[in-house]
């Protein structure tokens, strides 16, 4: 797989680098790493990595506009995507070559060569494994981008960490030293706004019955915090210890593009195929959808609360069996 995905990047002059919208740490940083390696390796090709950034993730570097080109002439490459609808990129189809890099659970086939690996961590991890086992360059600001991906997406490597995991951080520990605690600063780092917009979190998560913890954050309660959707989403993952939570769920107004936008965590419950069911998707315990109303959010809520009440019975079961 690396050595075909390598062939097709030296073959076009041309390379359009995408990934999901709703920008996150991961899916930036394997794109922005994966451009940085293709033009340190072919410096005459034209490199262009799209979609719609956010100023939370600034650090990481700043994304292209494309400018007038032959897409029947140039290959896409689309990572931490599973699905065409949720592309952040223009005219998928016109493509000469596609190929998928993506860490998500099999939604649909679009392009012509997909490495999909469940397992992994992150499609950060995919990215550097295709480094180490390609002739594709590196350098520290390659690399750097793409520990940040890997520890968000693993949450500081707390979830879907294993010795491939670990085998790659000890290689790039050796070869570059890496400053991980200014590296953690860029990725952690909260304006005061966001810390109590935390705060009113907290204070207002409802529970269901089964175990659901959500917030509805309206654009009024946003804006009152001087916080925007994506900054808000990815505070889903600060509530991971609550005793009494299996799944919690950040519901979120965007006001700007008329959807609300919705993170779902869990710590046992399937999510994945609850979030499928309203125009989203992602891993089994981790994923987001996109509903045009807060009534319809909270039938997704309630759709949730059944798959926690399956998840307790069935617990409920093994624990009797083992009596």
């Amino acid at each position: 797989m690396y050595k075909k995905i390598y062939k097709a990047i030296k073959k076009y002059n041309t390379i359009v680098i995408a990934r999901h919208i709703g920008v996150d740490p991961d899916a930036m940083a394997s794109q922005l790493g994966l451009k940085e390696a293709i033009e340190l390796s072919f410096p005459k090709k034209q490199v262009f990595a799209v979609g719609t950034g956010g100023a939370r993730f600034a650090y990481l570097g700043s994304l292209d506009k494309l400018e007038d080109i032959d897409y029947s002439k140039a290959l896409l490459i689309v990572v931490d995507t599973p699905d065409k609808r949720r592309v952040d990129s223009p005219e998928v189809d016109q493509f000469a070559y596609k190929i998928k890099i993506d860490h998500h659970p099999f939604v649909e086939k679009f392009c012509d060569l997909e490495w999909i690996d469940d397992r992994n961590s992150s499609a950060s991890q995919m990215v550097l494994e295709l480094l180490y086992k390609s002739k594709l360059k590196r350098n520290r600001s390659v690399i750097e981008k793409l520990f940040i991906g890997l520890a968000s997406d693993t949450n500081r490597f707390l979830f879907n960490s294993d010795a491939v995991t670990f085998s790659l951080l000890s290689k790039i520990m050796k070869e570059y030293s890496l400053d991980i605690t200014k590296l953690y600063q860029n990725l952690y780092m909260r304006p005061l706004h966001e810390v109590r917009l935390q705060g009113y979190i907290g204070q207002n998560m409802k529970v269901t019955e089964h175990g659901v913890g959500y917030v509805e954050l309206t654009s009024d309660i946003l804006n009152k915090f001087d916080a925007d959707v994506g900054s808000a989403g990815n505070m889903v993952n600060n509530f991971n210890y609550i005793d009494e939570v299996f799944v919690w769920v950040m519901i979120s107004e965007d006001k700007k593009n008329d959807i609300i936008k919705i993170n779902i965590r869990s710590r046992g419950p399937v999510v994945n195929k609850v979030a499928e069911a309203y125009h989203g998707g992602g891993h089994k315990f981790a994923s987001g959808a996109r509903v045009t109303s807060l009534e319809e959010a909270k039938l997704l809520v309630n759709d949730l609360d059944r798959e926690c009440q399956k998840y307790i019975q069935n617990k409920e079961v093994d624990e009797n069996e083992n009596q």
